[in-house]
């Protein structure tokens, strides 16, 4: 018997809409953003300049070819995030990830919302000269991604992020990397780039947190990707778009941080760089797709649970409910709340790609199993060989261990999938 659910089922040939350059500008527009500059602010003074170009390049060629490998699985199959949790983990088991990947995507939409609030009120500061209440930019970024949900996401991706929105950042990001390359080169190139770190992180760690950017959203893509025309063309359009972005974020937030004066806000700075009141305005417009991409596939994802509620009911209910969170919630204190809970999802999606095999021969009417007892514990033993890393040996990092050891094993168990 077939599956009804709408999220669980392959998608037709006629919402195979996506090209390779609709993959890669969706892609590049959902690696940009404050929190990507942030997270690259704290490789200062952490690291010299040589150690970590070096480490953002590696993470970020190295966490998007994982990226792209999901989302190539994603096209290949057809399936869903939640539709390939329920293939290779079982129907009763899936649940558990994928109420897990609701929670993580309610908590990033909502911190996206205080993101955007915080540098919509910098902006209006600058700009007025006076506190903005934090009360209007929250109900103004929520009612936004409220109206977002209402339409279509083909639609979204194809018309205005490929042909709007990539041009838009793109030239915001050109003009404050012209901006702080010009400051660099007045305080000396050659002295920005032979500046030492003080060791406090070795390259390996460096490169697992340039890693966690694009491997928190590994499970979101299948969610896109199955939109895909073909599985190569989505595999290289999600790899390039949004190896580039997360290079290029990165880097900026690094070069950011190590012009400014020690202690100096990230907006901020922004803010204060020429033109950069026009510029930091268009990145968070950028930011907004990164929200809407979160809702939309926590919308994917509870429709699975939830079938008698469509996609876009649910991504309306969970926009209302992630502007009513970041109204209250303290969300910066939860950070690192946040990152822990994605920290379940590398070792998560190690073991669905070591099942690659399993996922593409399973037929699309069989019914899976309640729960594959070998897969769940490959993901369970990936979660503890992850802390535990994290824990008694962080300068080797965390991510690369618990996804090669799940790959590894999952492969090698493939035959006893059900």
């Amino acid at each position: 018997m077939a599956n009804t659910h709408t999220s669980l089922s392959p998608v037709g040939q006629d919402a195979r809409v996506f090209t390779g350059f609709s993959h890669a500008a969706l892609w590049f527009s959902l690696g940009v953003g404050l929190l990507v500059m942030q997270v690259g602010a704290y490789l200062v003074p952490a690291m010299g300049t040589r150690d970590a170009l070096i480490a953002i390049v590696i993470g970020s060629i190295v966490g998007s070819a994982l990226l792209a490998s999901a989302a190539k699985l994603g096209c290949d199959s057809g399936l869903s995030s939640a539709g390939l949790m329920h293939r290779v983990y079982g129907s009763a088991f899936a649940r558990l990830p994928v109420l897990l990947n609701i929670v993580q995507l309610i908590g990033w939409t909502t911190f996206e919302l205080v993101v955007m609030r915080d540098g919509t009120a910098a902006i209006g500061e600058r700009a007025l000269g006076a506190p903005l209440n934090s009360l209007w930019p929250t109900l103004l970024w929520g009612g936004v991604l409220t109206l977002l949900m209402t339409g279509s996401m083909l639609t979204l991706v194809r018309q205005f992020v490929s042909r709007v929105g990539l041009p838009l950042v793109i030239g915001s990001l050109l003009w404050l990397s012209w901006h702080f390359i010009s400051v660099a080169s007045t305080q000396g190139l050659s002295h920005f780039m032979a500046r030492p770190g003080d060791g406090n992180m070795g390259i390996l760690s460096a490169i697992d947190l340039v890693m966690a950017m694009p491997v928190s959203w590994l499970p979101l893509v299948a969610d896109y990707a199955r939109h895909g025309r073909s599985g190569r063309s989505t595999w290289a359009g999600t790899w390039v778009g949004y190896a580039i972005a997360n290079a290029w974020c990165y880097a900026l937030g690094f070069l950011v941080a190590s012009v400014s004066e020690p202690g100096t806000d990230l907006v901020m700075a922004l803010l204060l760089a020429q033109g950069g009141l026009l510029a930091l305005g268009l990145i968070l417009l950028d930011e907004l797709d990164n929200a809407y991409g979160d809702v939309y596939s926590g919308a994917v994802s509870a429709n699975s649970l939830k079938s008698n509620w469509s996609i876009r009911r649910w991504g309306l209910t969970l926009a209302v409910l992630c502007t009513a969170l970041a109204l209250v919630l303290p969300m910066h204190s939860l950070e690192p709340f946040l990152l822990m809970l994605s920290s379940v999802f590398v070792p998560l999606y190690g073991v669905i790609l070591g099942r690659w095999a399993t996922v593409m021969r399973t037929p699309d009417d069989a019914l899976p199993p309640k729960i594959d007892l070998i897969a769940a514990a490959l993901w369970l033993l990936g979660v503890a060989v992850f802390h535990a890393a994290a824990t008694w040996a962080p300068q080797y990092g965390s991510a690369l261990p618990s996804l090669l050891l799940t790959f590894t094993l999952a492969r090698l168990t493939r035959g006893s999938a059900q």
